[in-house]
């Protein structure tokens, strides 16, 4: 409870604390005017505005006054009041519709097919070279010389900007474990656009609508100014510019009134963002970057596979091969790896970091997606077949595979703290799985996901559920993500390096903790460590991986036994601290380029020599 408490009692403060200070104050009071004039300007000023006075033409300011009077007698003060609201509205339309476009279309390609969105990005980079008041004038020019006219071409060039803003956080966010996690449920691309990333992106796109807002204003002004904006008898203060700047030698007021109050708006709407930066703890408004095109995948033809899957086993894998494009070509992070998992089985994956082993799990889970291109002989989950003439897709190919790779595979990322979407309370999170595949309502799902909860041993479920991920110890949020998968019935669960970021009192309650799901439900197990020590202690056979090779494949037993017959695996095995040698002895590394797959040639060419002699 005091940790609930204490984030509670930081949110309220972050936020009082910039309203007090003196940047809140100045927005407040900026707003106040801003807000006043336009709502009441017409009103208490409307008349007034209206009225002309023969004998006060071009007047110098006076009490009467305070700007002025323009060629026509009427009084400056009282029509800038009056535009206010013309002036801001026309603004604010203009903003909603380049932010409401925008975002829209820098979205689109999260959820298009690749050729379409690859379309819509470079679109978007070529409209942002083109200056945004140029494109302006240009469409208002097109479009016609009118207020709504202006409103359609400063929105339609706002929208360059905010789409490309969209595409990079939505990018940024795409790439998180959290993302991937609701792939593998099976949720639809579009929900992962609302419910996952648009969450974790609306605060940046708030704080850059609120400064596009004073952008906009100006950019207003300055198209009524060139006489394309607000037409007679309409007016704002772009046209009260232009009308004053011809008699800027007889009264200047007539002319530095309404531009004061472009400025002063301006200011209000870049001090409005400012703020809310402030408040949503926003360190960056965002930036033009500009995204590279992945280059296009090329079919990578697989050999037929020299080897039947076995029958009985959960999952089956023969000749995998993972292609990423380069400089020279294609290289081959996963270069023909063969295994079988048996349902209940406790199975460990180790290498050293960049030997594939991450990669591997992601492709047999159809994670990857180009520029990465995964072919196989064959690739059998739960008796179902993942490859489509030798290609595993980046995505079920199917509503009923997705549904079977959403309720029968889990997948424990390696870090805690991406592993869950930390704009989501836990509960719903965790019961996501039961909306999607299982037909529960929200309240039945809701239960589950509460109960499931307490099955990873984590206290106190009900209140839990509705916390978010950063109440939430390391280890707990490894639970949390064991929990998301035991929504469905795994008969899979990968847990891809899930102790690295966890101190070693976590990493030992979550491996009893896996431990304990695999003796209860019966689901495999497929552990990705470095640590060879920490798959010895928990697994009962060990796969060694090397350079994108499945080098070894033998029982813990044996490899305590020293049967280990591979040079690398050796290594591995003399690289673990052994407490019984001498103080002083140094550790034993494996030396920065040693070349294992030679050394294991030459022992076997050794060892037939042997043979045959």
């Amino acid at each position: 409870m005091a940790t609930v408490q204490s984030t509670d009692r930081r949110g309220p403060s972050r936020v009082s604390r910039v309203l007090r200070s003196p940047l809140g104050i100045a927005t407040i009071v900026g707003l106040a005017i801003l807000i006043t004039a336009t709502v009441l300007g017409p009103v208490i000023w409307g008349t007034q505005s209206m009225v002309t006075d023969v004998t006060q033409l071009s007047a110098k300011p006076s009490a009467a006054h305070p700007f002025g009077t323009d060629a026509a007698g009427r009084d400056v003060f009282a029509r800038v009041m009056t535009a206010t609201r013309l002036s801001v509205v026309m603004a604010l339309a203009a903003t909603a519709i380049g932010v409401t476009l925008g975002i829209v279309v820098g979205f689109l390609p999260s959820i298009l097919p690749r050729p379409a969105a690859a379309f819509i990005v470079s679109g978007t980079g070529i409209a942002l070279a083109f200056p945004s008041l140029l494109l302006a004038i240009v469409l208002s020019i097109s479009v016609g010389a009118s207020s709504l006219g202006a409103v359609l071409a400063i929105g339609f060039a706002m929208i360059p900007f905010f789409a490309r803003l969209a595409q990079t956080m939505s990018a940024s966010i795409a790439g998180r474990d959290f993302v991937s996690a609701a792939r593998i449920l099976g949720v639809p691309r579009w929900r992962i656009l609302v419910r996952h990333i648009l969450p974790n992106v609306r605060e940046p796109l708030i704080v850059n609508a609120s400064i596009g807002a004073g952008g906009s204003l100006i950019a207003f002004a300055g198209l009524s100014f060139l006489g394309l904006g607000v037409q007679a008898p309409e007016t704002d203060w772009g046209r009260m510019l232009n009308e004053g700047l011809a008699k800027i030698y007889v009264n200047p007021a007539t002319a530095l009134a309404p531009g004061a109050a472009v400025i002063f708006a301006g200011v209000v709407f870049t001090l409005l963002g400012e703020t809310l930066s402030r408040a949503f703890g926003i360190d960056s408004l965002g930036s033009r970057r500009q995204t590279t095109r992945a280059p296009r995948s090329a079919r990578v033809e697989a050999e037929p596979a020299a080897l039947d899957a076995a029958s009985d086993a959960v999952l089956s894998v023969r000749d995998l091969h993972v292609a990423a494009p380069s400089g020279a070509g294609w290289t081959h992070p996963v270069a023909g790896v063969d295994f079988d998992i048996a349902p209940g089985e406790i199975v460990g994956l180790v290498g050293e970091s960049g030997s594939g082993k991450s990669l591997t799990c992601l492709a047999v889970a159809a994670l990857l997606e180009d520029p990465l291109v995964v072919t196989a002989g064959r690739v059998r989950f739960d008796g179902s077949e993942l490859t489509r003439h030798g290609v595993v897709p980046g995505r079920a190919s199917t509503r009923a595979l997705a549904k079977q790779l959403g309720t029968r595979l889990a997948m424990v990322f390696q870090d805690p703290s991406t592993s869950l979407n930390p704009a989501l309370r836990i509960g719903p999170q965790v019961a996501e799985i039961g909306l999607l595949h299982e037909g529960f309502g929200r309240r039945a799902a809701a239960e589950r996901a509460v109960g499931r909860l307490a099955d990873v041993r984590i206290s106190d479920p009900e209140r839990r559920a509705k916390q978010y991920p950063h109440e939430f110890s390391g280890g707990m949020r490894q639970r949390a993500m064991i929990a998301m998968g035991l929504m469905g019935e795994p008969a899979l669960i990968i847990a891809d390096e899930p102790t690295t970021a966890l101190d070693v009192t976590v990493q030992r309650e979550v491996l009893s903790l896996l431990h304990a799901v695999n003796r209860e439900t019966g689901a495999a197990v497929l552990l990705v460590s470095h640590d060879i020590a920490v798959v010895t202690g928990l697994c009962t056979r060990v796969m060694v991986m090397y350079r994108g090779r499945m080098v070894e494949d033998l029982s813990v037993d044996a490899l305590l036994a020293g049967e280990a017959q591979h040079p690398y695996t050796r290594a591995l095995l003399d690289a673990v601290p052994d407490f019984d040698a001498e103080p002083g002895t140094p550790f034993a590394t494996i030396a920065e380029g040693t070349d294992f797959q030679t050394e294991a040639a030459r022992t076997r060419t050794t060892e037939t020599q042997g043979v045959n002699a």
